[in-house]
């Protein structure tokens, strides 16, 4: 049978993840002879063969692909004449003007790696030891293609040994960058707390550290981080105390399952995510809720499983779980350089776990939930972070910007829209820099020069400052999204919605285009254009933003507007903030769910002052008693533009139950039944009207899963498909991908390039 040429090309995650010596071993199986070679756009193939034998190999592609790869898009030419191949050989790379390729996120320690580290071989032990199918890639990389030259590894020459594995079709290292050994690779090395390194090695100094109650400082992929024993309360206690991390929960690390399944209950699906290349922080429910109060004070705890060969180590002998933060203080982002942690965290640490493998790219942990078999974010990054959404269509070049708290941004290319690893709040200079690095780094690997920038309505964003400053100074055209327009794009768009639907976006603040503060609305529409059809009634905020964190405030103001003293339940200091409230001086309004939350928590006495974000309304969904069916007294009014869901009869319902000696936690449930069947009935009369059965759920609220769970349920049983997140966050985190979406469809406030320049004179 004749032989024929093909020219191939394959786009998708195929670089860094062993995509080459599996097409050279396909090769030699189908008799095939050619070349294949890494460019900017993905992994090109020049074959010759029989049809048959070239038919296969394609399909080989599809059905047996390297495990970490992910085909997006295949392209064959066929010809009849041959170059005459005797062979087939691996390429160097070929660099371009345009890139076009997906980098790989960083993959957890695969089986095989793992049995060799326990082995009895020369990578024994070797903190560092990876393949084709896993170990460090998106922070390492510093430029593309993804060879070794261009990743932090290129300092460390391989060894003879390394390098005829590296040349070894055969070889699972065949070809995979991070190539090391104990002779050849970075070094691990402890120093104590004064930065003075010390002699012996540097695993067992760090295990003896641990194991006598000192806090230590562990370099992993994306960043540091503080590690402690779990069991000592004073010691977890003073790590919270020397991070400055107040009442937050901790994530913990288990040496494997058995371990993790004796703090919380782990379903079939959590297992899975916890095990899976990715290893994220899974959010699991304790065994008992008041147990591990040190670590988290909720009903949920954070576990993750050992993701590097570092971390498997720590956790062979003795000790088998440890308390696992990000190393920083709070606010700040992670620290990721040696010097910087020897100098900024050694009031923390009292020993730094060391390599000498420079993070390229800081990234956080993943933080996730397990919600209908997939996984459910509150922080997308480490594990899936770069890895692209793909849009229906061709986008133009935008850089969106997110938003502030849980602060993200989106670039797009073609089909193609890159969501960024958890930045942080952008609350002070250092994550603004941190902000703008990021992006930066974005641009240069994937060769995304914006021509528009999005950013949301609110002036005050730093987000919002750096995308008017840049618009102003490359000329760009800006885009000014709603808040809330951009949480449900961001689901519609995780979810490949392109025709119009319901909005369901429950969150805590955000400003709407009448310069309004807002956070549970209801809106109709798409990505060009949405209706506003309902909202919450306004709750006065006693002093502003004092009463985000002093939600007493809220709890009082609550009752106020029912027509109830507060001093029964709130005692003598709520006569004060009632003449204020009553004064109406410096008490904005907000019809944000998360205030919502706070004040009811209050009026419970579960939380009424605040540490963190979400407190409060974290509490209230721990003390819900499961089981409970009850539903307070609401009103749907129907009276303005706008549907309003007025809150007052179930206030004055949760008053009567907490004056009747009802149990917090049925209070706390019946509260959040009541929500979801106020939204269930008020989606229904806007579904009626507009004739759409269509619903997406966003807004950080959403991360209560006692929530999200009933309103999904409820509404999927009135018919509705319902759609949540699924490859974003649902907080403000996945902004940036719905304002990408909306821009991309000419919806937002469009401010030229000459207004933007004046934005900020």
């Amino acid at each position: 049978m004749p032989k024929i040429h093909a020219e191939i090309k394959i786009s998708g995650i195929v670089q860094g993840v062993g995509f080459r010596p599996f097409a050279a071993k396909r090769a030699a199986q189908f008799c095939l002879c050619g070349r294949v070679r890494n460019t900017m756009h993905g992994v090109s193939l020049s074959v010759e063969g029989e049809r048959v034998s070239i038919e296969d190999f394609l399909r080989s592609f599809r059905e047996s692909a390297p495990p970490l790869s992910f085909i997006e898009n295949i392209e064959v030419e066929l010809s009849e004449n041959l170059l005459g191949y005797k062979d087939f050989v691996i390429e160097d790379s070929v660099s371009d003007s345009h890139r076009r390729t997906l980098i790989s996120p960083d993959i957890a320690t695969c089986d095989d790696c793992l049995g060799e580290l326990f082995g009895d071989g020369k990578r024994k032990n070797h903190p560092f030891i990876n393949c084709t199918n896993c170990g460090p890639r998106f922070t390492i990389v510093r430029d593309i293609p993804y060879d070794r030259k261009n990743t932090t590894m290129a300092q460390f020459p391989m060894c003879d040994d390394c390098a005829e594995e590296y040349a070894d079709l055969e070889n699972r290292r065949y070809h995979a960058e991070p190539t090391c050994c104990n002779s050849c690779g970075p070094r691990l090395f402890f120093c104590n707390a004064e930065g003075e390194e010390l002699s012996g090695d540097a695993t067992e100094l760090a295990q003896k550290y641990l194991s006598a109650g000192k806090i230590i400082a562990i370099k992993g992929i994306g960043g540091f981080h503080f590690a402690c024993k779990t069991d000592g309360v004073c010691l977890v206690n003073s790590l919270r105390e020397r991070k400055r991390r107040d009442e937050r929960p901790f994530a913990i690390m288990c040496r494997d399952i058995e371990e993790a399944e004796k703090y919380a209950e782990i379903n079939d699906a959590e297992k899975r995510l916890l095990s899976s290349p990715q290893r994220p922080i899974v959010l699991v429910k304790k065994k008992r809720r008041k147990e591990n109060m040190h670590i988290s004070e909720n009903g949920c705890i954070g576990i993750m499983l050992p993701y590097t060969p570092v971390h498997h180590l720590l956790l062979s002998g003795d000790i088998k779980s440890l308390v696992m933060t990000s190393a920083n203080f709070s606010d700040l982002p992670i620290v990721y350089k040696n010097e910087d942690a020897l100098k900024k965290l050694s009031g923390i640490a009292d020993g730094f776990l060391l390599n000498d493998r420079e993070i390229h790219i800081r990234c956080d942990d993943s933080l996730l939930w397990e919600f209908c078999g997939n996984p459910y974010f509150a922080r997308r990054s480490r594990g899936y972070c770069p890895y692209p959404v793909t849009a229906k269509r061709e986008l133009p070049r935008i850089l969106a910007c997110g938003a502030e708290q849980k602060a993200s941004f989106c670039l797009a290319r073609e089909n193609h829209i890159f969501p960024s690893q958890h930045i942080g709040d952008l609350k002070n200079l250092e994550s603004l820099e941190n902000f703008e690095e990021q992006i930066k780094h974005f641009e240069n690997i994937l060769d995304i020069k914006p021509r528009a920038i999005v950013c949301d309505l609110h002036p005050d964003y730093l987000s919002t400052q750096y995308a008017e400053e840049r618009a102003k100074r490359e000329k760009l055209p800006l885009y000014r999204v709603w808040h809330h327009h951009a949480h449900m794009a961001s689901c519609m768009a995780d979810n490949g919605i392109t025709d119009d639907c319901i909005g369901v976006v429950f969150d805590g603040t955000g400003l709407s285009p009448e310069g309004e503060i807002c956070g549970a609305e209801i809106l109709v529409g798409g990505y060009k254009k949405v209706q506003h059809c309902a909202t919450m009634r306004p709750i006065p905020l006693a002093g502003g933003d004092v009463a985000v964190k002093d939600v007493s405030r809220i709890g009082i103001a609550l009752l106020n507007e029912a027509g109830l003293s507060a001093q029964e339940i709130f005692g003598e200091g709520a006569e004060e903030i009632t003449k204020l409230l009553q004064s109406g001086i410096n008490c904005p309004s907000s019809s944000g769910m998360g205030r919502l939350f706070d004040g009811v928590s209050a009026m419970l006495g579960i939380k009424r002052r605040v540490t963190y974000e979400g407190q409060a309304a974290i509490l209230l969904e721990a003390e819900a008693e499961e089981r409970i069916s009850r539903v307070y007294p609401y009103t749907v009014d129907n009276t303005s533009s706008k549907l309003v869901f007025d809150w007052r009869k179930t206030v004055r319902a949760i008053a009567r139950d907490l004056g009747d000696g009802v149990r917090v936690g049925e209070i706390a449930a019946t509260f959040m039944n009541t929500l979801i069947e106020c939204t269930a009935e008020t989606v229904g009369l806007i579904a009626s009207s507009h004739n759409i059965k269509r619903v997406v759920l966003s807004g950080g609220t959403f991360q209560n899963m006692y929530l999200l769970k009933g309103l999904t349920s409820r509404l999927s049983n009135m018919c509705f498909e319902v759609y949540t997140h699924k490859r974003v966050s649902t907080n403000d985190e996945g902004l940036s991908l719905g304002q990408i979406m909306i821009a991309a469809e000419g919806g937002g406030e469009y401010v030229s390039c000459d207004t933007a320049r004046n934005s900020r004179d």
